[in-house]
């Protein structure tokens, strides 16, 4: 009888673990990341908004709409896993860029911010893999961002542009007023004392002394441009000129007597 009960016992314990599974599994990891957790606030704030206006019989702004789409795209992509961003400089000057934590020989040392500054060269694209978080915006230096309501102003540095993970961020500067543009929205916008990074009040004159340090390849040589690559070796070959006839050897006759003429 004690066996037929130790058995039942068993049975009921391997019944629940098949028929219980997901209330033991993880939450996905994507759930926790903070970029995720941003991306969606973000999200959730632009369509209250958008319902908001639709509720009272008004129209929704096409930057409120746009923004929503970015915003939809960015969370898919983090959805899928990618956990570090890219950032490409294509300012024409040295970028200042957040990243993570830099390596100490000494491990007891404690680093005092949450990430790590390194310089970005002009040209350049950080490496795959290593997680660009931020870019720096100098004290001289301005860009325009969208509120939640959809409304864009002018923001003026210092400040810190975050990016989601998933993202490549292209930054670039206006030929016509020289404002620093982005090919994607930022996640958030931070300035002095409410992110615990490194914002230093400087203008950009003296990024650009820095020695750029950021892990990094020239985007030309980027591993996505197979086309420039492949085509390069091509128009050599058409360029390289047909092999001209090799000279023809004329032999010469020697006299019939028994010596050699010069």
């Amino acid at each position: 009888m004690k066996l037929f009960k130790s058995l039942l016992i068993v049975l009921l314990i391997l019944v629940n673990f098949i028929l219980a599974p997901p209330a033991l599994a993880d939450k996905p990891k994507y759930l926790k990341n903070p970029d995720y957790i941003e991306v969606s606030k973000a999200l959730d704030e632009l369509v209250a908004a958008k319902d908001a206006r639709v509720k009272t019989g008004g129209s929704v702004p096409a930057e409120i709409q746009r923004k929503i789409d970015e915003l939809e795209f960015q969370k898919y992509a983090l959805e899928t896993g990618v956990n570090w961003g890219q950032c490409r400089n294509q300012t024409g000057k040295t970028l200042a860029v957040y990243g993570p934590i830099p390596n100490f020989d000494d491990d007891e040392e404690d680093y005092a911010y949450d990430t790590g500054l390194y310089f970005l060269a002009p040209g350049q694209a950080t490496k795959n893999k290593w997680d660009c978080e931020g870019v720096y915006l100098s004290s001289d230096a301005t860009t325009a961002v969208t509120s939640p309501d959809g409304k864009t102003q002018d923001l003026t540095g210092p400040a810190v542009i975050k990016i989601a993970d998933g993202t490549q961020l292209t930054i670039s500067t206006n030929p016509n007023t020289g404002a620093v543009e982005f090919n994607l929205p930022p996640t958030k916008v931070f300035q002095a004392d409410e992110i615990n990074w490194f914002i230093p009040n400087v203008a950009q004159a003296f990024i650009d002394a820095r020695v750029p340090n950021a892990p990094a390849y020239q985007i030309a040589d980027s591993p996505n441009l197979i086309a420039k690559k492949t085509a390069a070796p091509a128009a050599q070959a058409k360029a390289k000129p047909e092999s001209e006839p090799e000279p023809e050897i004329k032999l010469q006759t020697l006299p019939r007597k028994g010596y050699y003429s010069k």
